[in-house]
């Protein structure tokens, strides 16, 4: 098993001691930072930090020493938005703190989208995303789309206060095999049961996989309403993702 002395960079260890609370979360981002290079516990680290300048020199530098954008990808700018993503969840970052980290994301992103178009790689999966009707808040479901186009899917981002029919219409008209509602209110939580009941009426919930996540909501509240996945931040949200459609792993 990975112990954290095996990750190099002094803030990664610092970060993972003082912010990952929960040992199975602990176990997994020790083990994938320890798999990493300096160089890329590098990137992960300014961008933790929300430094896209440095995020932007750093991805430029190892792209240009004959790092692959996938190793890139996953083990700097993935690995550094895993800890990004506890952090948020647990009220240890907020709002303005995530933004930075996000812009840090899309400046490293920007050097290593044309060379994986470029490459011919098809994408894991069409996943379809959305905040649920009466529900305004994107946060937490933009750093899913995030982390899930940088895992390899293809995202159609329906926004925030998305209705029942169009999760439907874009399920549909995109032919996607998978769905993610999110919600941060409680009171806007019943509208997921409300959608998955309406692909139900509309003959459409056996062909897509419906995942849920956002702070108030919990594994119960998903089997309760019939969701086939329930993510509890960015990381497991691709976790997930690959898990319903069966995809491989690289991380």
């Amino acid at each position: 098993m990975a112990e954290i002395a095996d990750i190099s960079n002094e803030f990664i260890r610092q970060e993972i001691d003082e912010f990952i609370e929960r040992a199975d979360e602990r176990e997994r981002i020790i083990s994938l930072f320890s798999r990493s290079s300096p160089g890329m516990q590098a990137i992960a680290a300014a961008l933790i930090d929300g430094d896209n300048e440095l995020v932007d020199e750093l991805t430029q530098a190892a792209l240009a020493a004959g790092a692959e954008a996938l190793e890139v990808m996953d083990y700097g700018l993935i690995a550094g938005m895993a800890i990004v993503g506890v952090k948020f969840r647990q009220n240890f970052i907020f709002v303005p703190e995530v933004l930075a980290c996000a812009r840090a994301m899309k400046a490293g992103m920007k050097h290593i989208d044309p060379i994986l178009s470029a490459s011919g790689i098809e994408p894991l999966g069409k996943v379809v995303m959305g905040t649920v009707k009466g529900d305004l808040h994107d946060i937490g479901k933009n750093l899913c789309i995030m982390m899930l186009r940088g895992a390899g899917f293809e995202v159609i981002d329906l926004g925030v206060d998305t209705s029942s029919d169009a999760f439907i219409d874009a399920v549909e008209r995109h032919q996607a095999h998978l769905m993610g509602m999110s919600a941060l209110l409680t009171t806007t939580m019943p509208n997921m049961g409300k959608t998955i009941d309406a692909f139900i009426d509309a003959d459409l919930r056996d062909g897509v996989k419906i995942m849920v996540g956002g702070a108030p909501v919990t594994q119960e509240f998903a089997d309760d309403m019939g969701a086939d996945g329930y993510g509890k931040d960015a990381l497991a949200c691709v976790a997930l993702a690959k898990k319903l459609l069966g995809v491989e792993s690289r991380t």
